[in-house]
This record gives C-alpha cells, sequence and structure tokens, in this order.
C-alpha cells in the first residue's frame, strides 16, 4: 500500500493562498495582482473592493500548539508588508490614487471535522504601524 506524502509548507501556504483568494472573491473583491515582491517585502494578494485597494496578507497554521495563525502577523511581518505596499504603489500611481487597506486573512486548523476556520479581519493594521 502506498503511503501518503506530506505537502511542503510551500504547498500548504499555496493552498492557504487560494483558499483564501476564493474567499475574497466570493466576498466580491477583484484580484489586481499575486506575491508581489521587493527587496525586503512581500504582498501575498492585491485586490480591490470598490474604490479600496485591499493588500492581503494570507497566514495558515497547521497546528494550534503555539498561536493561531493572525497571531502570527507580528509588528515586524506588518513592517515588510507595508514596505512591499510602498514599493507597490511607487511604482503602479494607479493605484497610489486609491485609498489603502491590510487585511489579513488567518486559516487555522479544523477541530474533529477537520475542516479548516477561515478568519478575514478587515483593517487589521495600517501603513506606517
Amino acid at each position: 500500500m502506498p503511503t501518503e506524502r506530506r505537502k511542503t509548507t510551500t504547498e500548504l501556504g499555496r493552498k492557504a493562498e487560494a483558499d483564501a483568494l476564493a474567499h475574497l472573491l466570493a466576498a466580491g473583491l477583484q484580484l489586481i495582482g499575486r506575491n508581489y515582491a521587493c527587496r525586503g517585502g512581500e504582498i501575498d494578494l492585491i485586490l480591490r473592493e470598490g474604490g479600496v485597494l485591499v493588500i492581503v496578507e494570507v497566514r495558515s497554521k497547521s497546528r494550534r500548539d503555539y498561536g493561531s495563525a493572525a497571531a502570527s502577523v507580528d509588528r515586524r511581518k506588518q513592517q515588510r508588508i507595508t514596505l512591499a505596499a510602498r514599493h507597490l504603489l511607487a511604482r503602479q500611481p494607479e493605484l497610489a490614487r486609491l485609498p489603502v487597506r491590510f487585511d489579513v486573512v488567518a486559516i487555522d486548523p479544523g477541530g474533529p471535522t477537520g475542516a479548516a476556520a477561515i478568519t478575514w479581519i478587515r483593517d487589521a493594521f495600517r501603513l506606517g504601524q
């Protein structure tokens, strides 16, 4: 009988990002871009909700031993995201005209049913915090 291969951290991250994106699209947001990176920072998802640019950090945990996925978006992580956002806005003036909101989509392991819990935290932090 073949053994089941464990998913890598990268594969788990891609799945979490895909699940988060599906959740946000179902809520009516429009995708602008994914995985924007610059020296010192990265943005997982860039979306638009009405006239607001929404920068989204996706975090997932496979275990609950060390706190929630949302709790892992600490000050240092926020600084890296805002650095990437400033870089993006400096290079895309059409986006720079929009108000910006930073959201977090946290995906934590499910309970006995196994279904993951998706938590969408709107306006999770501000630029420059």
